[in-house]
């Protein structure tokens, strides 16, 4: 039913969403979607790099116990 909705259909749904919303509404909800979208890729990139950094920490330390223990 949604695949063939087409570019005139698309544009009849924008010009609905403005007259019931209006232009400021819809201006301040797309700021708010940008800095969500932002702080989503800001979690991801910190989650990526503390992964990484406890990996790079575990790749370092490869003595032994034993020896560990002796010095």
């Amino acid at each position: 039913m949604l695949n063939n909705i087409g570019l005139p259909g698309l544009l009849l749904i924008a010009v609905v969403v403005l007259v019931l919303f209006g232009r400021g509404k819809i201006s301040s909800l797309m700021g708010e979607v940008g800095k969500g979208i932002t702080a989503f890729k800001k979690g991801v990139d910190d989650g990526k790099k503390e992964i990484e950094d406890s990996a790079a920490d575990a790749a370092r330390d490869v003595t032994p116990e034993k020896e560990k223990d002796k010095a």
